[in-house]
């Protein structure tokens, strides 16, 4: 290994609210089509590379944060994000017999609807592009990570973006001013596929059709922009929620304990079943916290936009 050659990467990654969620029918292929409008926050997934002394490609989890978040159920095995992600990696730039320690540390709720799995392989991808010094443009790893899920390529960019299709054809739109949110999160995760299978299902038992969605909701684009939570909180829709709600119907009631205590608006975050109740501005936020804490949820004050896949320290040259 040569002097120039890193010998440990570690690499950050933000969750993401979906602030507006439109989804279409179900498709002949098994998906949605989905207009969506991402917000990457201020919670961070780490995911660290290290150089292996044996070919493979493992991985480990610290679990915990500020959230709480536990570690067990977390596929350590191939069929991991972080492991999928360096193996697609080291496929794709010819990187033979690869060789790599992957630790994830856990900072966004595991199937929380917040996409951290995702951030984790957008964080395992730009730590083994440094690592193995395969020299993959952004584009190029974004393509990579369409391949593995629909939002890896959001959490490569962050910022605030329009997604179509699943949720990978990613169009960056303005979002200079932060937005503070409180996010509360459930001891359970739910599964995504079942969150729009119940979808599916509420739409055929109301005889409701969906419209494929196409552009997302100026209104939203406009509040985003000029920063005017006020404005987003009349706005913000998530197609999502009514499916996670009937599936974890406590929710409901933290919904609504949320906006007594002063939140603008509460939403589902994605298939939940995280939620994120928007705040007037930091200090309101804090004090959201600080009452939900108060009252037993686990609760954390972020705000928004946040930046994308980037080191999270100086590599390790020794």
């Amino acid at each position: 290994m040569s002097l120039s050659t890193p010998r440990s990467v570690r690499v950050r990654a933000p969750g993401k609210i979906n602030v507006s969620l439109r989804v279409g029918p179900l498709r002949p292929d098994g998906y949605h089509a989905v207009t969506s409008v991402y917000l990457a926050v201020s919670l961070f997934e780490e995911v660290t590379a290290t150089t292996a002394a044996e070919p493979g490609i493992t991985v480990r989890v610290d679990a915990g944060g500020p959230l709480r978040i536990p570690a067990a159920g977390i596929p350590l095995g191939p069929d991991n994000l972080v492991a999928r992600a360096a193996a697609a990696l080291a496929g794709h730039a010819g990187v033979q017999d690869p060789a790599v320690d992957l630790v994830i540390s856990k900072q966004v709720p595991v199937a929380g609807g917040m996409g951290g799995g995702s951030a984790d392989a957008a964080a395992a991808l730009l730590a083994c592009n440094e690592l193995w010094g395969t020299g993959l443009s952004a584009a190029e790893l974004a393509a990579l990570g369409s391949r593995l899920g629909a939002d890896v390529p959001f959490a490569l960019t962050g910022g605030a973006a329009v997604g179509l299709g699943i949720g990978d054809q990613l169009t960056p739109v303005a979002a200079a001013a932060p937005l503070h949110w409180v996010l509360v999160a459930s001891k359970t995760g739910l599964s995504t596929p079942a969150v729009y299978g119940r979808l599916d299902t509420l739409r055929s038992e109301t005889g409701a059709v969906p419209e494929e969605p196409q552009a997302a909701d100026p209104a939203v684009l406009a509040a985003l922009a000029a920063g005017n939570a006020a404005a987003l909180a009349s706005v913000i829709h998530n197609d999502l929620q009514a499916a996670a709600l009937s599936l974890a119907p406590a929710l409901n009631d933290v919904l609504q304990r949320g906006r007594e205590l002063g939140a603008l608006a509460g939403i589902v975050s994605g298939s939940g079943p995280t939620l994120a109740f928007l705040a007037a501005d930091g200090a309101s936020a804090a004090r959201l916290e600080t009452a939900l804490r108060a009252e037993g949820h686990n609760a954390l004050a972020v705000d928004g936009p946040a930046p994308g896949a980037e080191p999270a320290a100086p590599a390790d040259n020794s």
